[in-house]
């Protein structure tokens, strides 16, 4: 391909790339490690395209192009790790949310540093490669010898994926898997087929499947229960609403963890937020598997189900309510968990708004709490 044909691509790619970076910072939650790394995927992958172009400028000696040769292949070639590396760290942090990997870091930025002790070295033994009194490029004989770094970082990757496979949800797991397989294939084809530019594009396409799997599923989960969001709560309930008709409804119960103030006040706000997530783990145990659940705000959450039958709603809240009681009965726990729950069917008839819709489940969610108040029911209770 022509230095024109690769101005266009990489053109393209990067503009693509834009549109990317500005979905994910105006709708995720840019506080989180997962999606800071990821945007400095997009951000380094965007630069490599740059530098791509510059490192095309082959031949015209006694211009500019020379020294753009020079700095585009280098920067390209100090790079190439950087990439995997990120990609490595973004998986670790999708799969181990809570576990904060030092040595993990300390051995990629190692992998890089020596990577760039044998770039530099490269430049004087012409190992990796070398650019010719003509301005023109040339592999060097170590050449595989640097693409090796990444792609053994991408397998390691792989493999991450495969081995915590339990851990992913299935359309996630997918995209995760197959993020590494088109810049894989693309480096063996550019190794046999000299001057095909198709690596950093490649990536282009594995970011956008990632951001439309898992960057967009991360976008509506609660960071700490791992359920939906709020936000992801208020767009499926408009779509419930908006599809349903008077033979065609949905039920929806609203749960409060009783006393949770009296859990951070008494252990911690650390033991407060193990409480949020043994209450998602419970409703999720007791639920089918698309069911709907989401936490609605601090210790409430809402389930949406594809019901209107008002029994099998009753015999939700009653499973819920024997889950609680074999939880607390084998929990280790100082404490003892306790629901609140108002729970109705949508009546499709009634065109009722979804504010005003969770603003009765929310009152019907009030009335139970009162209730057990009043009867001294699922109260936090101090284990001696």
């Amino acid at each position: 391909m022509d230095l024109t044909g690769v101005v266009l691509v990489n053109t393209y790619s990067i503009l693509l790339l834009a549109i990317i970076f500005y979905n994910t910072y105006k709708h995720n939650d840019n506080r989180s490690l997962l999606h800071k790394l990821y945007k400095v995927l997009l951000v380094c992958t965007a630069i490599m395209l740059f530098l791509d172009i510059l490192g095309r400028m082959d031949g015209n000696p006694d211009t500019i192009y020379p020294a753009l040769n020079y700095l585009g292949n280098f920067m390209l070639f100090l790079l190439s790790p950087v990439i995997p590396s990120i990609w490595l760290l973004f998986v670790h942090d999708y799969v181990f949310p809570k576990i904060k990997n030092r040595w993990l870091v300390y051995s990629l930025l190692a992998v890089n540093v020596i990577h760039m002790v044998l770039l530099v070295l490269s430049l004087y033994n012409e190992w990796f490669y070398y650019i010719d009194s003509d301005n023109i490029y040339h592999r060097g004989p170590l050449y595989l010898l640097s693409a090796s770094f990444a792609i053994i970082l991408l397998l390691a990757t792989y493999m991450l994926v495969v081995f915590c496979k339990n851990r992913i949800n299935r359309k996630q797991y997918y995209s995760l898997l197959l993020f590494p397989l088109p810049p894989i294939l693309c480096i063996g084809l550019q190794i046999l087929f000299y001057g095909l530019p198709l690596i950093l594009n490649s990536i282009v396409i594995s970011l956008l499947i990632v951001y439309l799997n898992v960057q967009t599923h991360t976008m509506h989960t609660d960071y700490l229960t791992e359920v939906y969001n709020r936000k992801k709560l208020g767009l499926y309930l408009k779509h419930k609403i908006r599809s349903s008709k008077v033979n065609s409804r949905f039920s929806a119960i609203m749960i409060d963890i009783n006393d949770f103030k009296s859990i951070n006040d008494n252990y911690g706000h650390d033991m407060g937020d193990e409480a949020l997530q043994a209450a998602a783990k419970l409703l999720r145990s007791c639920l089918r598997s698309d069911d709907f659940i989401a936490r609605f705000g601090g210790d409430e959450f809402i389930v949406i189900l594809d019901s209107a039958d008002e029994r099998y709603l009753e015999s939700i809240v009653n499973r819920m309510h024997d889950c609680l009681i074999q939880h607390n009965a084998t929990s280790d726990r100082p404490y003892k968990l306790g629901f609140s729950v108002g729970y109705t069917v949508y009546d499709g008839s009634s065109q009722m708004k979804v504010e005003d819709f969770i603003h009765q489940i929310d009152r019907l969610m009030y009335e139970n709490k009162r209730a057990c108040k009043e009867n001294n029911e699922y109260k936090v209770i101090k284990l001696v």
